[in-house]
């Protein structure tokens, strides 16, 4: 039984090391901004949402979308720019997404501004576009695929969402501090929630998390895995050896991982 529901959502502080972890995020990505041009889509860089979207110099065979975490109430996709970096080698165009935050926006209106810049991405690049998000991300990435978020000609490109350390039921965050912070109510915990929701016809997904995780995100996981192989949807439930919330996503810098092999699979 769960009583400190707070703390059944806390990362860094069950992560030896945690504020150095996200120090060297900042240095990464900064390092893989320089040395790689990209072109800024919609807003600016004080304007969200917006994103950058890296093109590599050969053909590219597809369109890869990453959506950024942080609880829906910080960092930006340029935090995580390093993360491009597999996609990017293995001639992806990458699209990392910047949208608004809580508390100036509630959770459906960041729902919104990942769906507009999913579009706007996609227009840009033609292929097959597959989804990736970490946390909060892969809840919004997960919640693309719900139908009537984006349009049924996005949906026919979209081969692959990979959910990573995903929250798909926003319920039990009702008993969290971050609650007000994010503007729950019931209604929409429930009508925000992809494990409470159908996905679209012929939906992909595979949900990641590290074997050393909360209990709680390895529950998240699962939970969708499981829902979703009932409604129709091809499920993967995977997890990474050794692996904790904060370098769960490491592989996504390197374009032979395993992590990297699962996205564009």
């Amino acid at each position: 039984m769960i009583t400190d529901w707070d703390d059944a959502y806390a990362n860094g502080a069950h992560i030896d090391g945690a504020d150095d972890i996200v120090a060297d995020w900042s240095r990464r990505a900064s390092a893989f901004r320089s040395a790689t041009e990209s072109e800024q889509i919609c807003g600016d860089a004080n304007t969200r949402p917006f994103v950058d979207l890296y093109r590599p110099k050969s053909p590219t065979q597809g369109l890869t979308i990453i959506v950024h975490g942080g609880y829906w109430m910080a960092f930006s996709g340029r935090d995580f720019a390093h993360l491009a970096r597999g996609a990017f080698t293995r001639k992806q165009a990458v699209a990392m997404v910047t949208y608004r935050l809580a508390p100036e926006v509630s959770v459906p209106a960041i729902t919104q501004d990942v769906a507009r810049m999913v579009c706007e991405a996609a227009k840009r690049v033609n292929g097959p576009i597959r989804l990736v998000g970490h946390s909060a991300g892969g809840h919004l990435v997960t919640r693309m695929l719900c139908a009537g978020v984006l349009p049924n000609d996005i949906y026919a490109r979209i081969a692959h969402v990979t959910s990573i350390s995903g929250l798909h039921d926003l319920r039990p965050l009702m008993r969290t501090a971050m609650r007000d912070t994010l503007h729950l109510t019931g209604d929409i915990a429930c009508t925000e929630s992809p494990a409470l929701l159908c996905p679209v016809q012929g939906a992909r997904v595979t949900c990641v998390v590290g074997e050393r995780e909360r209990p709680e995100f390895i529950r998240q996981t699962a939970l969708l895995a499981n829902i979703w192989h009932g409604l129709g949807a091809r499920m993967r439930d995977v997890r990474i050896d050794n692996a904790h919330h904060f370098n769960v996503i490491d592989g996504l810098e390197q374009p032979d991982s395993a992590l990297m092999d699962l996205v564009l699979s």
